[in-house]
């Protein structure tokens, strides 16, 4: 039996969003710039999955980019934003715990000529708002913090960063990385006061391979691809109807049940504690943060790469950290400044609205059994 406890990597394709990419690519699989009846109902489709994806974000569908991942919504925010400020400074303020899709791009505009700022966490993984609003400057041009950390499942304080970036004067533009908030933790991008916003699908049952960007209404960005014109020329390429049909899907379940869901995994996140901390001897919380679907532990003395593959052999998966990193030192933990025994012990377990009990239990377990029959690392 698996029990799959790495929602946070990606999630298991819903019902309803797989047989609606199935009717998109059996039935409604016209092209949607195509100038007959057949490509005029997909183009109606979208239209419609658009407006669905608005309402799940709470805004408009006409601020609605569809993209093929977050990581393109995050590197387009990126590029986007320091095109437009570029006469008005070449300095960026972003956190150190960061999505690499945020880190990556930063580092390339450093090397030409940017100059970046990275504000540090607290030992709970939290960003003070207060030195953001110290590092602001008259040529700040873009300020992007995520919504919840992926590895963490802290929550940062976005809303307050926009209030701090107003009362500055200086002509930042504010982008969210929100793909672990997105039908996590509530929210709307008016609520946060956010320019440009990155949300995936296959992180609340959607497939792989399609995703979005918020922009806000009156802004005017470069496009990220240019041809066909589609995207409002923002993004040319044919749509990929069936990935849009499916994330539209997902959004509609997930909002729907948005309440239950969250109450169900913030209530697994308790029980997971209690069990954890309570009956898997060395085993630590190293943060609870405020979303309800992620829990970073360690089992100290361990290293997570053995742990997370005993585990995988016994059927419950769970990572040691972002799957991004794929096997190398997380530079969250890192930046937490956690002893090396707790970083090298790092485990990540995240919850989805379809975890139970059951999952949590055979977690306990098998951490218990890795602790008896795993030897201890000497580092």
């Amino acid at each position: 039996m698996i029990h799959y406890l790495d929602n946070a990597a990606t999630t298991p394709v819903r019902e309803e969003a797989a047989q609606a990419a199935l009717e998109a690519m059996t039935v409604g699989w016209g092209n949607p710039s195509a100038r007959y009846a057949l490509g005029s109902a997909a183009a109606a489709q979208v239209k419609n999955w658009r407006s669905d994806v608005a309402a799940g974000l709470g805004c408009a569908a006409e601020e609605v980019c569809f993209t093929s991942c977050g990581s393109e919504s995050d590197n387009w925010a990126i590029r986007a934003a320091v095109e437009l400020g570029k006469r008005k400074g070449k300095h960026i303020v972003t956190t150190a715990i960061e999505h690499a899709a945020i880190l990556e791009p930063c580092k390339a505009l450093e090397r030409q000529g940017y100059e970046v700022t990275y504000l540090q966490p607290n030992r709970q993984g939290n960003i003070d708002v207060g030195d953001l609003e110290k590092v602001l400057r008259p040529d700040t041009v873009l300020v992007s913090m995520m919504l919840v950390n992926n590895e963490l499942g802290t929550v940062l304080p976005v809303k307050e960063a926009a209030r701090a970036i107003k009362r500055s004067g200086c002509p930042a533009l504010l982008h969210c990385d929100a793909v672990q908030g997105f039908l996590k933790v509530p929210f709307t991008p008016k609520e946060l006061g956010v320019d440009l916003l990155s949300v995936s699908g296959h992180k609340i049952h959607a497939p792989k391979g399609i995703g979005a960007m918020y922009i806000r209404k009156g802004l005017k960005i470069p496009g990220m691809i240019l041809g066909g014109g589609q995207e409002e020329g923002l993004r040319s390429g044919t749509e990929p109807t069936a990935q849009i049909a499916a994330f539209a899907a997902a959004v509609r379940a997930g909002k729907a049940s948005l309440k239950e869901n969250l109450a169900h995994m913030a209530e697994l996140k308790e029980y997971a504690i209690s069990r954890l901390t309570g009956e898997v001897p060395g085993l630590v919380v190293l943060v609870e943060g405020g979303a309800p679907h992620i829990l970073p532990i360690s089992l100290v003395g361990y290293k997570s790469e053995v742990v997370v593959r005993y585990l995988s052999d016994r059927g419950i998966y769970v990572s040691s950290g972002s799957a991004c990193h794929k096997g190398k030192p997380s530079h969250v933990y890192a930046a937490l400044k956690l002893p090396k025994k707790e970083q090298d012990g790092v485990l990540r377990v995240s919850f989805s609205y379809d975890t139970t009990r059951e999952d949590v239990d055979a977690l306990v377990e098998g951490l218990q059994a890795a602790g008896k029959e795993l030897f201890p690392s000497l580092s």
